[in-house]
């Protein structure tokens, strides 16, 4: 293998797939990247066994070839390169002769017959976004995903499709973030899919375009494919709880509230709490929403927010950081608080088809 390529948009190429690569890989490969130049274009692929990405960049290519080189090692060079162009010679050892401007060196790689091959791919169903959709979807939810509990299925994000709709889930049990899209194309069969919370975390990060991400979803993977770049990701089995049990049917109360007045709010008056477990007291009562905070070790904090409310006073109690995240997230001006009373689950509306429940904290 013999090629040269632009310094930027090989370094560019190599900081889509690199995110992926572990310290601590079982094999020795698995810290590679994948590198195969043909019909002037050089491909680059790494994996973890869970997730697989790959993008292409132009080349100039002599010699065509494949190889895998330690993929950490080859991003600080080249980010550290002064030049244009990047050459690449690899001989039958993977041995590969990386030169750039006045700068030469050689780096050790493996072949590439190691490296490990896709898993056949049987497509069930196809759904086609926007990227910026998508990214602002997967923006508004992930946060709610659970690493800590037992239950593998709430380590992922629900992706189900029905009607002609897709929804995207997420919960820790606690607290619940939905959201839902018309999708510019389906086809295929209805169903549900569990996309683990990494897998998500790097499409959101890869997608940058405005383009449309075409998904494919088969019985135990899923691809996420742009312009750019494809994605494979494994899908975690099992049932996803149903969350639409979690949501009340109907709400007594419902309230207008700005958004990012209450997020400034809600985490000046959390300054007067020690720990995560602590909890902010929210009083509606006569056009107002009072933010009270206290703890043993540090003092207390109030303040108020202006609001159009004329109901009963209510005092609800909440987790802080569970009740800043979907305001930090939203591109709403102004939120819909929907409540019935102080203990019930309290559903929070904003933008395009969002929806976030949280149950309210029990007082000690």
């Amino acid at each position: 293998m013999k090629l040269s390529v632009n310094k930027d948009k090989f370094l560019k190429a190599i900081q889509k797939v690199i995110n992926i690569i572990g310290s601590r890989s079982t094999l020795p490969v698995l810290s590679n990247v994948l590198l195969e130049a043909e019909d002037n274009k050089l491909t680059l692929t790494t994996t973890d066994l869970e997730i697989r990405i790959t993008t292409q960049v132009d080349a100039s290519i002599a010699r065509p070839g494949k190889t895998t080189v330690p993929a950490k090692k080859l991003y600080a060079l080249v980010s550290k390169f002064i030049g244009e162009e990047v050459c690449l010679d690899c001989n039958d050892n993977h041995h590969i002769e990386i030169d750039c401007g006045t700068s030469k060196f050689k780096l050790l790689g493996l072949a590439a017959d190691d490296f490990p091959i896709p898993v056949e791919f049987i497509l069930q169903r196809q759904i086609k976004l926007n990227e910026s959709d998508l990214r602002k979807m997967l923006d508004q939810i992930s946060y709610a995903v659970s690493l800590d509990d037992t239950r593998k299925v709430l380590h992922g994000i629900l992706w189900s499709v029905k009607e002609n709709t897709v929804t995207a889930v997420a919960t820790d049990g606690k607290r619940l973030a939905l959201v839902e899209r018309v999708p510019d194309y389906f086809n295929g069969t209805e169903g549900d899919t569990i996309i683990p919370l990494k897998a998500a975390n790097e499409i959101k990060r890869l997608l940058d375009g405005e383009g449309v991400v075409n998904l494919e979803i088969g019985e135990k993977q899923a691809c996420f494919k742009t312009d750019t770049v494809n994605l494979t990701t494994k899908l975690i089995e099992g049932n996803y709880p149903n969350y639409r049990q979690v949501i009340p049917a109907s709400f007594s109360k419902v309230i207008n509230v700005p958004t990012v007045p209450l997020l400034a709010k809600l985490e000046l008056v959390s300054l007067a709490l020690s720990d995560s477990s602590s909890y902010i007291i929210l009083s509606f009562n006569e056009d107002k929403i009072n933010l009270q905070a206290s703890s043993s070790n540090i003092g207390e904090g109030n303040d108020y927010l202006d609001i159009e409310y004329k109901d009963n006073k209510i005092d609800i109690s909440f987790n802080p950081t569970f009740l800043a995240d979907p305001l930090k997230h939203s591109d709403s001006d102004k939120i819909k608080l929907k409540i019935n009373d102080g203990f019930s689950p309290v559903a929070i509306e904003g933008g395009e088809g969002f929806m976030y429940v949280i149950m309210p904290m029990r007082n000690r």
